[in-house]
């Protein structure tokens, strides 16, 4: 059998073979081009990544933080220069619960707190003129911790004994509805008021038979006493909000710095996202944590900014136990609606916003 070639003429033999060669130059040629047009995507999006789509005036804001992991969108911000990108002078102000970062916004020392849901609850009451700007985490870092030595090795035999703890923050609520549900009253406990730091000392030395913490509190406890402790989440699984609060006032007149700074940290959950083994270094070098404490507390974190409803029934159900319990004077739950700001996340990330209005 002949091949085709075979039986082509002399001439259009040629012709073939020219046809041929220009079809492989026009096949390397197309590789070439979607090759340099790839590489010249890929240059424009880091330049487009690295620079600012700001280029005003530079300004400051002050952040009352509080030195725990919720706060890892705001360190990676910081880290990666996202603020400065945004035109902000970020200076940050630690502060020790979300009592004191929401005295300091109402005080005018801070323009943006950081703070538990519950401190917003307190506000409220105090018919104070804040809102929430967005939460940037959900975490599950509350525990109570008891000495062995002191017979306690059950939930039930907390019951008589001596608790230091944060009176006035989100733990007391805590410690309250983990003991309904195991059928004690927080009545049956004698509390010690201390601040986080002394908590640790108090159990360290003896001087309460239990604390109820949040870390990373709780893991300066086990360095110390090891197996002398026995520790249960303390939660309940309903999640700490860590929440970006100001003063209505100055939420009104710098509505572009609240964009710019949601934006900040828009950018720094987008790296969080892609580089989670460097996300996780920035936070061990700002706590001054061990990598394998950062490694098993980390998934108990959700960091993302968000505005959803069930900020909103935690706490109506944290302002119905303190009316309850005569905590406050107030015998009405707010409408919390009137305490959050959603025009700044909806501009930024207006996905994030899943609240009922």
């Amino acid at each position: 059998m002949w091949s085709l070639e075979c039986g082509m003429k002399s001439g259009e033999r040629e012709e073939a073979n020219v046809l041929k060669h220009r079809g492989q130059q026009i096949s390397r040629l197309t590789l070439i081009g979607v090759v340099l047009v790839m590489l010249l995507g890929m240059l424009v999006g880091s330049w487009s990544c690295s620079k600012s789509d700001y280029s005003g005036k530079i300004e400051s804001i002050t952040f009352g933080n509080l030195p725990v992991e919720s706060s890892e969108l705001i360190y990676v911000a910081l880290d990666q220069n996202y603020f400065a990108k945004n035109g902000l002078n970020v200076t940050i102000r630690d502060y020790v619960t979300g009592i004191d970062t929401l005295n300091a916004a109402i005080k005018d020392e801070v323009d943006i707190a950081g703070m538990a849901e519950w401190a917003i609850v307190v506000g409220a009451f105090q018919k104070q003129k804040i809102s929430l700007i967005a939460n940037i985490d959900k975490w599950q870092a509350v525990y109570i911790v008891a000495r062995r030595d002191r017979g306690i090795e059950n939930i039930s035999d907390l019951k008589g004994k001596t608790v230091g703890l944060s009176r006035g923050t989100i733990v007391e609520f805590y410690l309250a509805r983990f003991l309904d549900l195991h059928g004690m009253n927080i009545r049956d406990l004698t509390l010690v008021n201390a601040t986080p730091s002394q908590s640790v000392d108090m159990i360290s030395k003896s001087d309460v038979d239990a604390v109820i913490i949040w870390q990373p509190y709780v893991n300066g406890i086990q360095r110390r006493l090891r197996d002398q402790i026995v520790a249960w989440p303390g939660q309940s699984s309903q999640p700490v909000f860590g929440a970006l609060v100001g003063k209505n006032t100055w939420i009104t007149e710098h509505q572009d710095l609240v964009s710019r700074f949601l934006k900040s940290l828009a950018l720094a959950e987008e790296y969080l996202d892609r580089h989670p083994t460097e996300a996780k270094a920035i936070l061990q070098k700002r706590l001054t944590l061990d990598v394998a404490y950062v490694e098993t507390h980390w998934p108990r974190n959700q960091f993302s900014l968000s505005l959803d409803q069930s900020v909103i029934a935690a706490m109506e159900d944290e302002a119905r136990w303190m009316i309850k319990n005569n905590l406050t004077r107030e015998k009405t739950i707010p409408d919390f609606m009137n305490y959050i700001y959603v025009d700044g996340l909806k501009a930024v990330k207006p996905e994030a916003v899943k609240i009922i209005q």
